[in-house]
């Protein structure tokens, strides 16, 4: 009975050393990793700031692919140092790569939609059908584009809306970029009387281009008959404005274009229709 006391204390006893001797074995190990791996993912997100921020002042850079560079910078450090705490463990370089590679391959057969994504994210900075901060029409958004990112592009609609679009959503439709030119065209059209002068009506409405925002380039402004109505000669004033006037300009002769009629006695008359009866016996 002793005997067999003794043998279970002496297992007991090799168990606790061999447990204390691979705890202090992988102790530093462990707590290198996890040193590594708090390193690691600090860094990246500090860096990938830096860089954003330091890359913005360049004059030379597009800040559409800001965001960019700061999302391989820190998915770079993240891989960087996902494969050093793998070192630690005594996992080798090869073997990594190659894990890398089968995970990489899984991600992507499960990852189709995400992946195209960052293709469709890839041609959207390479061809550039617009910038940081052009006004463009995509996917049923409107508003200012404020960066292009490796999956989504984020969009600032005019009511002040933050909109996340995935890249390949815009890269299959339709973009409407309105500030891609440096001038754009403005037509305003009002329906004035039959019984107006149309010198009278030219001579107003071109007053009305009388604006320092108006430009001469690449026609002077104009005024034009578009058509006869029924109950009124449709007129109107073509003109020209750098794209970053063209909103308020317009916005002012449409407010403007009212008064100056009524004060130069133009009627805008309102549709009607004659109607004429007979008698029959």
């Amino acid at each position: 009975m002793g005997n067999n006391i003794n043998i279970n204390l002496e297992i007991i006893s090799n168990l606790i050393n061999n447990v204390i001797q691979i705890f202090v074995a992988y102790t530093g190990q462990v707590l290198g990793a996890t040193i590594i791996l708090i390193l690691g993912f600090y860094f990246a997100g500090k860096l990938s700031k830096v860089a954003r921020k330091n890359l913005g002042l360049f004059n030379k850079i597009d800040p559409l692919i800001v965001p960019i560079i700061g999302n391989i910078i820190r998915y770079g450090i993240i891989i960087i140092t996902l494969i050093a705490v793998l070192g630690q463990f005594g996992v080798q370089t090869t073997s990594i790569i190659a894990v890398l590679g089968a995970a990489g391959l899984a991600i992507g057969l499960a990852l189709q939609g995400t992946l195209s994504n960052v293709a469709a994210g890839v041609m959207l900075l390479l061809l550039r059908p617009f910038t940081t901060g052009d006004w463009v029409e995509t996917g049923g958004v409107s508003g200012t584009i404020r960066e292009v990112g490796l999956f989504t592009t984020i969009i600032d609609t005019f009511d002040n809306v933050y909109v996340s679009i995935p890249n390949s959503s815009i890269w299959n439709s339709t973009i409407t970029n309105h500030s891609h030119y440096e001038t754009r065209r403005i037509d305003v059209d009002i329906g004035i009387h039959y019984d107006t002068n149309l010198e009278l009506a030219s001579e107003v409405m071109l007053r009305l281009a009388e604006d320092k925002r108006v430009i001469n380039k690449p026609k002077e402004p104009q005024f034009l008959v578009m058509k006869y109505d029924d109950s009124s000669i449709v007129v109107r004033l073509r003109l020209y404005s750098h794209t970053k006037d063209w909103y308020a300009l317009y916005t002012d002769l449409m407010k403007k274009i009212k008064p100056a009629l009524d004060e130069a006695g133009i009627e805008i008359p309102y549709p009607h229709r004659v109607i004429t009866s007979k008698n029959i016996v």
